[in-house]
């Protein structure tokens, strides 16, 4: 659905993207990561048409976003990171807004239907007819959320969809998100890097206008491997809880890490490679009469990967 070869983009002598390469395929949901100058907004920018590169191409659909822009924007819904509406405008009014930019449902019938089922799906159905001023932060990346549906695009590309939104209003956009790559095609940009694990199936990590990796966050993080060293908090007397955990099966090491509070602790229990110990800890405990409390993989996480792959600094 999306091929893109040699891509390369200079602002003068600073070289923002240099000659990446990358393919999504149709269904997809990936996820675009990178320190702040990295090179995501960018791509995105380019992905979109907003603006040209210097070198290489892009394809959206089979057209090219440059010889082909009209075809190929038809077929994309872009959210950007800072929304920009007209305040004094009504939310049903902007989204009839880009159905005309996109030339789409000039009947009013059919038109309605679509702004109206494009409401209830990302929740403002209630507030469809308010000045666009009005509405609260979230209801307005709601709103910019909306818009990137309108037409139902192939591609949807969401430019931090989550900015400045509460935790109950980011598992909203985030379930929005894994229903869109149900039928479309879907990157999204994300300084939160548990969202991006949580809700794409392949993660680009962009480095200094870079690709430095590209793979499935399981993959990236290690997988099932995550099994073979477990983290878990305990009740019961630290020195027989150590000893034993060291006597159920597979396990190769013990490391008291931390009291919790009286009686409780938490320990560091590792296995053989490939091996997953979580089922013998639990027996050897439960026999034991020592509650688990907690138990959770010690495994990479994609913020651990991520920090590593880029050196976890900042730039600029």
């Amino acid at each position: 659905m999306i091929r893109v070869e040699n891509l390369t983009k200079k602002y003068g002598d600073k070289t923002a993207l240099d000659d990446i390469n990358f393919s999504i395929d149709a269904g997809e949901v990936v996820g675009l990561l990178g320190l702040n100058g990295a090179g995501k907004t960018t791509t995105m920018n380019i992905l979109t048409g907003y603006i040209s590169a210097t070198g290489g191409s892009v394809s959206v659909g089979g057209f090219d976003i440059t010889s082909e822009a009209g075809k190929a924007k038809k077929l994309i819904g872009y959210m950007p990171e800072q929304p920009a509406f007209y305040p004094e405008v009504r939310v049903d009014e902007h989204l009839g807004f880009i159905c005309d930019l996109k030339g789409i449902y000039k009947d009013k019938k059919e038109r309605e239907k679509h702004i109206n089922d494009i409401c209830a799906r990302v929740g403002i159905s209630d507030v469809k007819r308010r000045m666009i001023r009005n509405l609260s932060k979230g209801y307005k990346q709601r709103v910019a959320f909306a818009q990137a549906l309108v037409g139902h695009p192939k591609v949807i590309i969401l430019d931090e969809p989550t900015a400045g939104l509460d935790p109950s209003q980011i598992v909203e956009i985030r379930k929005l998100v894994k229903d869109s790559g149900k039928n479309s095609t879907v990157i999204v940009s994300s300084h939160i890097l548990s969202e991006v694990q949580t809700v794409c199936s392949r993660v680009i990590v962009l480095n200094e206008g870079r690709v430095i990796a590209d793979d499935a966050p399981d993959k990236l993080t290690g997988g099932s491997r995550g099994a073979c060293n477990i983290t878990i908090q305990v009740k019961g007397a630290p020195e027989d809880v150590s000893t034993t955990l060291r006597k159920a099966e597979g396990v190769t090491g013990v490391k008291r890490l931390s009291k919790v509070t009286q009686g409780v602790y938490d320990f560091e229990v590792s296995g053989a490679p490939d091996s997953d110990i979580r089922e013998a800890v639990f027996f050897a405990l439960s026999k034991a009469g020592m509650p688990i409390l907690a138990m959770r993989n010690a495994g990479l996480t994609l913020e651990d990967v991520f920090l590593r792959l880029t050196g976890g600094t900042e730039r600029g």
